[in-house]
């Protein structure tokens, strides 16, 4: 696997629109992020305590306002709706015709909003067996045919998908999992040229950290302990981000 490196002009570079190049889908342009501080992964928050049982709720879209069980499951964390609000306005509202993988599907809130926004293929992959029941079970009571559900571990899977196949990664791992580089650079392979990897994690990640890996922070925010990043290739940053 080859990645580009990026160059410190990419952090100044000036706004264009952003296509998805490989079908007609196009991406809302994403706003410049400002440049997190590196920081040790052992120095992070520790994680939110764990959620449920209760529900969460679809924001947008064809399920707005439907329910997702949160069955009580240690470590469970759920993407919060304000969190979930500001990642969909950066993708932009309508995802028809997007590819999607929730590597970390817990729940579903990711996915599930994804497909609810015309999403054309959602792969979620859980390895908990009672959450892939529930999970199941919100499939069945939304009729979400583009979601596809499956048992399985995240890298795994993400190892195992077709390169350049996917035009957003969900990538929300457990906050004490070592795996977070092998995820990403995993990720990195899966996503379109101007794909974009949504990344949830206990502390910020730089743009020194990220562009030996050929990725650059398109948008960055913090709710709480989660730092969450919406990173693209730095290939994708010559046409530009909007200001």
């Amino acid at each position: 696997m080859t990645f580009l490196l990026c160059t410190d002009n990419s952090a100044t570079l000036t706004a264009q629109s952003i296509a998805l190049q490989t079908h007609t889908v196009s991406m809302k342009p994403f706003k410049k992020a400002p440049t997190p501080a590196a920081a040790s992964p052992k120095t992070g928050k520790p994680a939110p305590k764990s959620q449920g049982p209760g529900e969460v709720r679809i924001i947008g879209g064809l399920y707005k306002r439907s329910k997702l069980a949160v069955p009580h499951i240690p470590g469970l964390r759920p993407t919060p709706d304000r969190v979930r609000e500001t990642l969909f306005n950066w993708l932009g509202q309508d995802l028809s015709g997007w590819r999607c993988l929730d590597a970390y599907a817990g729940t579903g809130a990711l996915g599930f909003e994804a497909a609810s926004r015309g999403a054309a293929q959602v792969r979620m992959v859980e390895q908990n067996s009672a959450l892939v029941a529930a999970l199941n079970a919100s499939k069945t009571k939304l009729k979400a045919g583009n979601v596809q559900i499956e048992r399985g571990d995240a890298l795994s899977a993400l190892r195992g998908q077709a390169a350049g196949s996917m035009d957003v990664v969900f990538l929300d791992p457990p906050f004490e999992s070592t795996q977070y580089l092998e995820l990403i650079l995993a990720s990195v392979a899966v996503i379109s040229s101007y794909g974009a990897i949504y990344l949830e994690a206990p502390r910020a990640w730089a743009e020194a950290e990220l562009a030996p890996l050929g990725l650059r922070v398109a948008k960055f925010g913090k709710a709480g302990a989660v730092h969450f990043h919406l990173l693209q290739r730095c290939e994708a940053a010559t046409t530009g981000v909007s200001s």
